[in-house]
């Protein structure tokens, strides 16, 4: 078993509580990271992008862990929906997806701080929203204020109401962190939770 500490670089509640899961010691830190996509890059691109750059931002205070980074994008008709902020920005961005499929991106960076080794990884998860009401749509924001989640909905959550199908390959992906992935690169770090 690794003895190097395992850092989430991320302050998401719903990425702590999910690495929990794994019954293993672990720390927080705050990455601060420009998330704006770069002109031109794709979904995958920026995600993946994204998750490196979480994990190399707190490296310099944990030179000697294993520092897990992650981030999502969503992607519908060839549009990325990152975080709404706000409720107006929620609105848009669900009745756009009303009756369509949006695939999430959801990319995973493994930092291995001691020796500079970086495993990284996507999971694509594919959601298809039932034809919602504008009034369905205004109801579940006020009740879920899904404001900080790409896409604008959480299918932890009230949010599954919202959705006909999903599929992918990990449903943890879709709520921000893939542990099926993040399992096998942790064995890869010899880091095994039983």
């Amino acid at each position: 078993m690794s003895s190097q500490l395992l850092v989430l670089a991320s302050t998401s509640i719903y990425r702590n509580e999910l690495l929990k899961r794994l019954q293993l010691p672990f720390e927080t830190a705050s990455p601060d990271v420009d998330e704006t996509p770069l002109p031109g890059e794709s979904a995958q691109a920026t995600s993946l992008r994204l998750a490196q750059e979480k994990a190399r931002a707190v490296a310099a205070d944990y030179p000697d862990a294993l520092i897990i980074g992650s981030d999502q994008v969503a992607l519908l008709d060839g549009q990325q929906l990152g975080k709404p902020l706000t409720h107006d920005n929620a609105v848009r961005q669900l009745r756009a997806m009303r009756g369509k499929t949006t695939c999430f991106y959801t990319a995973l960076a493994l930092l291995n701080s001691r020796t500079g080794n970086t495993q990284t990884e996507i999971a694509e998860n594919h959601v298809t929203l039932r034809d919602l009401s504008d009034e369905e749509i205004e109801g579940y924001l006020l009740k879920e204020q899904p404001y900080h989640c790409a896409g604008s909905a959480k299918s932890e959550g009230l949010g599954i109401a919202l959705i006909s199908s999903m599929s992918g390959d990990d449903p943890n992906a879709l709520i921000g962190l893939p542990l099926i992935l993040l399992t096998g690169m942790l064995r890869r770090e010899n880091v095994r939770p039983f």
